[in-house]
């Protein structure tokens, strides 16, 4: 798939409108679509996320530029889903490239918070690996079949997870290993 249709950009069409609700037809993955400023968005429900990223990827979205966390709690009657999709909590973002078209997709996956486990892209993506220890150290969303589940930023002792909205905003003095004192 390539050109204005699966997220390709239409230069004639002037500065790009961000739909991220407006649904744009089924999608040939099988799951919810829409498109946000000319990007085609995919939004897989979690037990079908691993499944979706692999049809992605066979069908040339070779590379995987990027891969986070989003904490929705803060906006509880969000109206940026799909009809069918309900929102959660936590929201897993990847975004994909096709080399061969330059084309990019975006996946969405809503993950809740009684559990916040993902299937790690991994296996698929190597590349994933930093990334999705990221989301897990700062917003404690975990990826099941991770190789390395570790933290990354945070030092190994901290407790919690920095960037989740309920975590009480302020000043934590951070001792680092082998640093002298605390900052």
């Amino acid at each position: 798939m390539t050109g204005p249709e699966a997220g390709g950009v239409d230069p004639e069409a002037g500065a790009p409108d961000d739909t991220a609700g407006e649904p744009v037809g089924p999608s040939a993955w099988g799951v919810p679509v829409t498109e946000s400023f000319g990007q085609v968005v995919l939004h897989p429900p979690v037990d079908r996320w691993l499944e979706t990223v692999a049809a992605c990827r066979d069908d040339g979205y070779v590379m995987a530029i990027d891969l986070t966390a989003v904490d929705y709690s803060a906006h509880p009657g969000r109206t940026d889903l799909p009809e069918g999709v309900q929102p959660e909590r936590f929201e897993v973002v990847a975004s994909l490239l096709s080399h061969a078209t330059g084309d990019r997709v975006r996946l969405r996956t809503q993950v809740p918070e009684s559990d916040p486990v993902v299937p790690s892209l991994f296996d698929l993506y190597p590349g994933t690996e930093a990334m999705e220890r990221e989301a897990w150290d700062l917003l404690g969303v975990s990826f099941s079949g991770h190789p390395d589940h570790t933290r990354i930023l945070m030092p190994e002792d901290w407790e919690g997870h920095p960037l989740r909205r309920d975590v009480a905003i302020g000043r934590i003095p951070v001792q680092f290993r082998d640093a002298p004192s605390t900052r």
